[in-house]
């Protein structure tokens, strides 16, 4: 797949985690920070960077320029995802589930910081495993990239997007034919009735 160029999207910025970490050496440890960052344009495509320097501020900019680089779209119906899927990355893993119109975004920390940059509005997750944020929002990603559009499906099995998604109506012209032959039978029915009911009124009187 072709890379996603950010210079033509209005991308947000997000930092989700921030952790300072320490390299022991011969004359003491020396101290550096670690940023976890997710870019997106609240539409369909984002994306997660990490970075390390000595200090916060370059950190935070090395993040982002690897986020940048990494972009991906989100594969959508609507304001949800196209079907559940579970992301995995080391000892998390994350399930995500389609929600209607109006459920919100169900997640926690960095997971829903990703979804909502991604255009996810409407999604219920569950995080196990680990609470460890990089790796939730790791897994939460690789589970983002492994979602499938219903176009895509359809063409690979040979059917149409409706059975796809099992959505299948019944033909048009069926209905158009079975209305037609509806009527005459009626008029049928009804000049029969007439018939008797004329016949029947002489003997009556």
């Amino acid at each position: 797949m072709a890379q996603i160029k950010a210079d033509t999207l209005n991308l947000e910025e997000s930092v989700i985690h921030i952790n300072r970490v320490a390299k022991v050496v011969k004359g003491g440890r020396r101290f550096s920070f670690t940023a976890l960052v997710a870019v997106g344009d609240r539409e369909s495509t984002v994306g997660v960077g990490y970075g390390k320097a000595k200090e916060v501020p370059l950190a935070i900019q090395k993040a982002i320029d690897d986020a940048r680089k990494n972009l991906f779209v989100v594969p959508k119906h609507g304001t949800t995802i196209t079907h559940e899927v579970v992301g995995h990355f080391g000892a998390g893993r994350v399930v995500m589930r389609p929600a209607s119109a109006g459920t919100g975004c169900i997640a926690g920390g960095g997971v829903r910081a990703l979804l909502e940059l991604g255009g996810v509005h409407d999604v219920l997750t569950k995080s196990l495993g680990t609470t460890n944020p990089i790796n939730m929002v790791r897994a939460a990603e690789q589970g983002l990239r492994s979602l499938r559009r219903p176009e895509d499906i359809a063409l690979q099995r040979g059917k149409t997007v409706n059975e796809v998604v099992g959505k299948v109506a019944a033909p048009k012209d069926e209905a158009d034919a079975v209305a037609p032959d509806a009527a005459p039978a009626e008029t049928a029915v009804s000049a029969d009735t007439a018939a008797k009911t004329e016949t029947a009124t002489p003997d009556g009187e």
